[in-house]
């Protein structure tokens, strides 16, 4: 089943292996966070920038300030899963994130059953001095235009 993207959303899918599950079964629950972490690096990815890129030049790096996260289902061994983003807000240096997990679901009202949701807020930073510092120009046009 596909989900409708908006201009400021982006989705990769997630298969669940065992590495990812505890004793029975069950994503531990730290892993959903790698998983937001995978989408937000091939979101960025598909804009046209790579992180490798921004270490080097401009030499900055994003990293996260805030996570808020409900864990509502569990996905299990061997779940196909979506992992999506919305872009909420972007400001000077910060980049504010609804993100999501979910999996398809015929007996759920728009055949998605949400697993987990999270807002997760980013700060853009010198990779140097790990102090923040302003999104660079190029960049912060291309994320203002899916607002």
């Amino acid at each position: 089943m596909k989900q409708q993207q908006k201009a400021n959303a982006f989705t990769i899918p997630v298969r669940i292996y065992y590495e990812d599950t505890d004793a029975g079964g069950v994503v531990y629950y730290a892993n959903y966070l790698k998983y937001f972490e995978r989408c937000r690096s091939e979101w960025l990815r598909a804009i046209g920038h790579h992180q490798a890129d921004l270490l080097r030049d401009p030499g900055i790096a994003f990293v996260v300030r805030n996570v808020s996260i409900e864990y509502l289902r569990p996905a299990r061994l061997d779940d196909q899963v979506v992992v999506g983003l919305e872009v909420e807000k972007i400001s000077r240096a910060q980049i504010f994130f609804r993100q999501h997990i979910r999996r398809a679901d015929d007996a759920v009202e728009g055949g998605w059953q949400e697993l987990v949701c999270a807002a997760i807020h980013i700060a853009c930073v010198n990779s140097a001095h790990m102090k923040a510092t302003a999104i660079p120009a190029i960049l912060r046009t291309k994320l203002e235009a899916l607002q």
